[in-house]
């Protein structure tokens, strides 16, 4: 009741009037089904580029994350590797301490990435707590389907392309969902490193609306008619925001309970 129950009034909000949404302080169903919310939504060019630029960040980052944990994960999940030890334990020291808010800022800026899209997907491209669980579900991969591919001629990069990824469907159809989440509802990076408004997620976008500042009088500007919905939009645009990724889980519920179990037990 107290996750389903907000979820229920915000998208009864969005099809309900704004008499309504002022003289009632709670409802879960709308006396007059409106749609004047997500008609003045979709009209406007704002929600529309948010949405896309959301969309792909999301997309292209949850591509980027996913395959450089697994080519890192892959290679240390090999006992006999050179330096592993030294990698691991430069990972498990990432999982204690961490650079902070202003380095991570100054490394962004220096690296020419301000304003750009890459900054909300390459400061946090590999979490270190998911690699360590890819790497425990790589070393229980039996042996033997490796050591077959490499005498059929197969070699590393086949090995892992043609036999381990194949294999690991669940462990990546579960990561592959934790990063798109994690990217889709990313507030901070955005605010931090975007300044360009029309580069704004739609996470962002949210913020200015419901607590809108000097930051977004530009952007709030452009949504000024008579036919406003202030409330209902507000409401719209929270649907809007969080229905895409809840409908994303479906297609992955499957793997999903098992690519979270496996490779959590053994090291």
């Amino acid at each position: 009741a107290v996750t389903v129950l907000p979820l229920l009034y915000v998208l009864a909000g969005s099809f309900a009037t704004e008499s309504e949404i002022d003289s009632r302080p709670f409802f879960l169903w709308p006396r007059n089904f409106v749609t004047d919310a997500y008609d003045y939504m979709f009209s406007t060019d704002v929600f529309i580029r948010a949405l896309l630029t959301t969309v792909g960040v999301t997309a292209v980052g949850t591509l980027v994350q996913v395959m450089l944990t697994l080519t890192m994960a892959y290679p240390l999940s090999k006992r006999n590797l050179p330096g592993r030890t030294l990698a691991l334990n430069v990972v498990i020291f990432t999982l204690v301490f961490s650079g902070g808010m202003i380095p991570t800022y100054l490394v962004v800026r220096n690296l020419g990435l301000l304003d750009s899209y890459w900054a909300l997907i390459l400061p946090l491209a590999i979490n270190p707590f998911y690699l360590m669980i890819v790497k425990s579900f790589f070393q229980e991969l039996p042996e033997a389907l490796e050591e077959a591919a490499r005498i059929d001629g197969c070699n590393e990069l086949a090995v892992f392309w043609r036999i381990v990824l194949p294999l690991s469907k669940p462990i990546i159809a579960t990561f592959s969902l934790f990063y798109a989440t994690a990217i889709w509802n990313d507030y901070m990076s955005p605010l931090l490193y975007i300044n360009d408004e029309a580069k704004w997620t739609l996470q962002v976008l949210v913020r200015q609306l419901t607590a809108p500042n000097a930051d977004s009088e530009n952007v709030l500007s452009q949504l000024d008619s008579p036919t406003f919905p202030q409330q209902g939009l507000k409401f719209a645009v929270i649907v809007l925001a969080t229905v895409p990724i809840l409908l994303v889980y479906p297609f992955l519920q499957k793997h999903f309970a098992k690519g979270v179990l496996i490779g959590s037990v053994k090291e």
